[in-house]
């Protein structure tokens, strides 16, 4: 699904300098996201970066684009050829695997602090 943005824009042009794909122009009366060039940043961050800047939350997936992962990173290889041996799918590069960072994060942190407890516990006895 390609990013859209809302009426609700008033122009601050945040969202323009941050896409990958440069899919983002000024249109005649707010920002567009052309959908040839939008990625949904899946293959470069873990999170549209238009939503990530916008000050008012007017960057929001299109319902009537609806594309499969692959497809949005295959479109990063056609828009981005000069990096096609850096561009990779993962947590920290798809909203897709998004969740896995999250989890992922939040596992690790749980099982230091286990860890730290466990060997603190070793040292009481």
């Amino acid at each position: 699904m390609a990013n859209m943005i809302t009426e609700l824009c008033f122009n601050c042009g945040l969202c323009e300098s941050v896409c990958p794909g440069d899919g983002i122009s000024r249109g005649e009366e707010t920002f567009v996201i052309d959908p040839a060039h939008c990625t949904e940043c899946v293959g470069f961050y873990h999170r549209q970066q238009c939503t990530r800047v916008c000050p008012i939350e007017c960057s929001v997936i299109d319902p009537n684009n609806a594309e499969s992962e692959e497809a949005l990173f295959e479109r990063a290889k056609k828009l981005q050829p000069e990096l096609v041996d850096t561009l990779e799918l993962g947590p920290e590069t798809s909203h897709f695997r998004a969740l896995d960072r999250t989890l992922g994060t939040k596992l690790r942190s749980v099982g230091r602090r286990l860890g730290a407890a466990v060997q603190g516990s070793s040292r009481a006895s």
